[in-house]
């Protein structure tokens, strides 16, 4: 199993809209590296949602639910979503400047490249997020 973060815009499709929906596709990414991540994932794997431009944080766990397939909401064939089913929300959710501030995770993908929209966690990263989350 793999694990990532996913961002989006909270009042554009936030954690709210993903558990109403129950299974969304993780659409309208046009960034070729956060593509290929997306190619790379399986169903199974687990994923942060991070609520970006508002907020700045961590706010749920989510389930990819299919691998990679033709983004409905594109009109060339390169672009590619998966689909995501929300877990559980944290407890706490887990701000930007938390992450920025905690040592053992100033190398995480976040920190380093905080515009990428799909990015890859390590396991340490992800024990980290949760303990910090309250979990």
């Amino acid at each position: 199993m793999a694990y990532w973060l996913l961002k989006s815009e909270p009042d554009v499709f936030g954690w709210d809209h993903l558990v109403a929906n129950g299974v969304s596709e993780w659409d309208g990414v046009r960034n070729y590296q956060a593509r290929n991540f997306m190619r790379d994932m399986a169903v199974g794997d687990k994923a942060f949602f991070y609520h970006s431009r508002t907020g700045l944080e961590i706010v749920g766990i989510m389930d990819i639910a299919a691998t990679a397939h033709p983004d409905s909401t594109a009109e060339d064939p390169k672009w590619v979503c998966v689909d995501v089913r929300a877990d559980r929300p944290f407890p706490n959710a887990v701000i930007l400047e938390q992450i920025k501030q905690d040592a053992s995770l100033t190398d995480m993908v976040l920190v380093k490249n905080s515009r990428l929209s799909v990015q890859p966690v390590t396991p340490a990263e992800w024990d980290r997020i949760l303990t910090l989350g309250g979990f």
